[in-house]
Formats: structure tokens, sequence, C-alpha cells
């Protein structure tokens, strides 16, 4: 008897554990993802801002610390320090700025990264005929949240679509 109640304990103890591991996990809640694309395109119309002004130490205020920028013809750059060093070398040059359109953000369903995308012009002076040109391309950042529920950039990439030309 003693061994048929152990047998029928464990049975029970087992097609509970069945029934819990079918049992599909509750939905997490949504993330109202219009407000971290808000964000993003803010920051993103912030970073334009000081660049345009060339402030490089409020530019890479923006970054993680271990942020990785990848720049069309360039070794990456990693960390504030290396970010800071490149963005104040552009910013040498005083035809530097930057124009972004046709943004767009993607934000992860968790909320916990995002994406965003524009396209860019950067106008500056060609090191070899020294007159102003632009260069166009699309620029990618990759977002992360941050503990106090700010946006950071994790990544960025600069891709240029065409040869700098003459303003």
């Amino acid at each position: 008897m003693k061994l048929n109640r152990l047998v029928s304990g464990a049975l029970l103890v087992l097609g509970c554990m069945s029934l819990a591991a079918c049992t599909k996990p509750a939905a997490t809640e949504k993330v109202d993802t219009s407000k971290a694309e808000a964000a993003i395109k803010a920051d993103v119309a912030k970073l334009v801002e000081e660049f345009n002004a060339h402030d490089a130490e409020a530019v890479v205020a923006h970054d993680m610390p271990d942020e990785v920028s990848m720049f069309h013809g360039a070794p990456n750059t990693i960390g504030r320090e290396a970010d800071l060093m490149m963005t104040a070398k552009q910013m040498e040059d005083p035809l530097a700025k930057i124009a972004v359109s046709n943004e767009s953000v993607d934000v992860a369903a968790s909320g916990e990264m995002a994406v965003y995308r524009a396209e860019y012009a950067y106008t500056m002076t060609d090191s070899e005929t020294k007159k102003p040109v632009i260069e166009r391309g699309n620029w990618l950042i990759g977002y992360k949240t941050q503990a106090d529920g700010s946006w950071k950039i994790a990544w960025n990439v600069i891709s240029n679509t065409a040869k700098a030309t003459e303003q």
C-alpha cells in the first residue's frame, strides 16, 4: 500500500510538472515604442546640433563608455576617448557640419535596444582641392537603454553612398 501511494504521489508530481512545462508564460507587457523613438530622434537632433557647433565633448557625451564607431575608410574607434579624438579631428575643419534626413527608429520589443537610421549630408573641406564638398551616405546608430532610462549610443556605422561632390 505504501508503495502504491508513493508511486501515485510521484505520478501526480510528474503530471503537474508536465502541465507547468506546457503552459505558455504570461505575455510580457508591450513597450511603448513611440516614446523611445521620440527620445532617440531628439538625442540625434541634439548630437547633430552639438556637432555643428563644434562641441566634441558634448557629442561624445551621447556614447556608452565602450561605444564603437565604424567609418568607411578608417579604422574602428572604440570607447569615448577614441571617439573624442576622432570627433575633435573632424571639427578642425571649420566647414564640418552634418544634416540628417529620412530618419527612422526601430525599437526592440523589450525596449532595451533600438536602431536609428538616416541619410546624412556631411559638409567638409576636400583635403586635396581645399574646396567645400558634401559627402552623402547612410548612418546607423545602435542605442541601448541605461539604468536611469536614458538612451546611449553603443555603436554607429557611417557609410558613404558616393564620392563627395563639390558644393
